[in-house]
């Protein structure tokens, strides 16, 4: 199948871009392998100290001829995602030693929940933490005991963190192990009224967090399609994941034997063997095309939108918001999972989940079939999924036909003929917006603006009853310099009582919002930001804006807009509390979030 035109032509744009890049990149990689497997270069006494602890491994660890697995790990119990992890360690050193290799927890990283820290002042850290993550990794990795990496991860920034550090360690093969989706609880939309209502005031916070406890039930992450699970379609699209790995639920046998076929792999693609599969050879800008592809076709997480770009600069490859905004002229939206439609995630997989879609991609030309994975040459591997066949793990092909239309359907036929995610550009900067989740009629809001300079003004005003009539809510000073770059999640409930009211609503934001969030029309990581005398800075009450989602522009409509001078404001209560005194050099190096808001190092 050919590749489909647009599809070739920005591969070949991001190719050009990034040469400058790539070409350096590839050849520290180079040289990093021609120096032979690491532990040959470590002292007797760096390695005694490395193996000390290591019990019945420690002679196969001296001896230096079998591989070494190191396992890079953000368990922790807190997060319901990360909690299988905590049995992860055990089961892969007997796994490598079945594979005839050995296994060490290298380090951990931090790991922190968004559902946690929304609408907190611990939100203003979050985005921040996918570079604590890199760094950690970056630390566990600098050993240079490891011939192979195993890297546990799954939820919002964690998985970003992860690949930029596998990026940097590009010489090292890397199999990214995921932990599955907790099981269906009270359906989504079901908590979202529950939300709603509390909001309006209808219900009590009793009824509030008896439906917050029964849709958030158990191990494993949220079954709606956020940013987590997001992540692992990135993996499984990107060839991180091992085929069909990632929507199968923690605790069962098949999620036990994945793991182990994980590690299995990891042994046998390192140097010391004949298929020697480095990571950052097969983290190319192929694989980051079919990244962006995954993420329009499933109209994922806008999340995303800023960590592609600094996960791939990690690889030498550099992205652009043009990128995405051609690819999703092209892709056609194909799943509709909340909240983008009513089923969760454990639907989405039974109706033949992401091996179904890859294959119809890469029937339609929209993917590019030649990539590296870690599973093999070739995406046309993750069309298969795997089943226990008298307790032993097998790949069979996968669904070729939906086994529900009304969640997946084939790219020929899909829910609308272009992608979940729009590039905004105009007077007011670049931006991006969700559109999946947001039905047509909204796709274009003009009205009169009300601006606020945090998300705590916009709920009293809520609660003040002062939005009676079509309005444009421009929620300034949230960009990553100001504060970290929060997501405003907290704001959609309100959001969405007024639309249900009849009004039109839009948000306007150099802030995030959510993965989740949905039917409210929001123009979001808005550049320049108002910290840095963005356009933003020179709005005022009553300015008209116009969001337009189907031109794909975020315009103000105000005499004198250009040459008014910005806004200032006093930022430095967003400098302490709840550890935000820590990252002041975060802030004050970020970069934009056209560029993945990365720190500029």
């Amino acid at each position: 199948m050919t590749v489909d035109r647009t599809i070739a032509r920005v591969t070949d744009r991001i190719r050009a871009r990034s040469e400058s890049h790539r070409g350096p990149y590839l050849e520290r990689l180079r040289k990093a392998v021609s120096d032979g497997p690491v532990r040959a270069h470590l002292a007797c006494g760096n390695q005694a100290h490395a193996f000390a602890a290591m019990g019945e491994d420690k002679a196969s660890l001296a001896e230096g001829r079998n591989p070494n697995i190191g396992i890079v790990t953000a368990y922790n119990d807190m997060l319901s995602a990360h909690q299988p992890f905590e049995s992860y360690p055990g089961q892969i050193r007997a796994a490598a030693r079945r594979a005839g290799a050995t296994a060490q927890v290298a380090g951990g990283v931090p790991a922190m929940c968004d559902g946690v820290t929304q609408g907190q002042p611990g939100m203003e850290m979050s985005l921040f933490s996918r570079d604590v993550i890199a760094l950690a990794a970056g630390v566990a990795m600098s050993h240079n005991c490891f011939d192979a990496a195993l890297y546990l991860g799954v939820c919002d920034k964690i998985v970003p963190g992860l690949i930029i550090a596998a990026g940097t360690f590009g010489h090292v093969p890397s199999v990214f192990v995921p932990a599955g989706p907790m099981t269906s609880g009270l359906p989504n939309d079901e908590k979202s009224k529950v939300r709603n209502k509390f909001a309006a005031g209808e219900v009590g916070r009793d009824a509030l967090m008896a439906a917050e406890m029964a849709s958030y039930h158990g191990p494993g992450t949220c079954t709606f399609y956020g940013t987590a699970n997001t992540n692992q379609m990135l993996m499984e699209f990107m060839g991180l994941h091992l085929p069909g790995a990632s929507f199968v639920n923690p605790g069962t046998d098949l999620r036990a034997a994945l793991t182990d076929a994980a590690v299995e792999r990891a042994a046998s693609i390192t140097a010391l063997g004949n298929d020697f599969r480095p990571v950052g050879e097969i983290l190319d800008e192929r694989a980051f095309v079919n990244g962006i592809v995954g993420l329009m076709a499933t109209g994922g997480s806008t999340n995303l939108v800023l960590h592609l770009p600094a996960m791939a600069r990690a690889a030498g490859v550099i992205l652009d918001l043009q990128d995405f905004a051609d690819i999703s002229e092209v892709v056609p939206l194909m799943a509709k999972v909340y909240p983008n439609g009513l089923a969760d995630v454990n639907h989405f997989h039974a109706a033949g989940g992401l091996g179904y879609m890859i294959g119809q991609l890469l029937d339609a030309g929209l993917l590019h079939p030649d990539a590296r994975t870690v599973a093999g040459d070739g995406l046309a591997l993750y069309r298969q999924e795997p089943k226990l066949k008298d307790g032993k793990l097998v790949w069979e092909d996968g669904a070729r036909e939906s086994l529900n239309d009304k969640i997946l359907r084939p790219a020929a036929d899909p829910f609308q003929k272009t992608g979940g995610l729009k590039q905004l550009t105009g007077n007011l900067g670049r931006g991006v917006i969700k559109v999946s989740a947001v039905a047509p009629e909204r796709h274009i809001v003009e009205a009169p603006a009300r601006v606020f300079n945090d998300q705590a003004e916009v709920k009293a005003a809520f609660k003040a009853g002062q939005f009676t009539t079509d309005t444009v809510v421009v929620v300034r000073f949230q960009g990553p310099r100001a504060n970290g770059m929060p997501e405003l999640h907290s704001l959609t409930p309100m959001l969405s009582v007024l639309q249900d009211r009849g009004l039109k609503v839009a948000l306007v934001t150099d802030g995030r919002m959510s993965g989740a969030s949905g039917k409210v029309p929001a123009a979001i990581h808005v550049s320049p930001e108002a910290a840095e005398g963005g356009p933003l800075a020179r709005i005022r009450d009553g300015d008209v804006v116009r969001l337009d989602a189907v031109a794909g522009t975020l315009t103000v409509m105000a005499e004198g807009f250009e040459t008014r001078a910005p806004v200032v404001v006093d930022l430095t209560a967003n400098g302490h509390g709840i550890g935000r005194e820590l990252f002041a050099a975060f802030r004050a190096h970020v970069g934009p979030a056209t560029t993945g808001a990365a720190l500029v190092v």
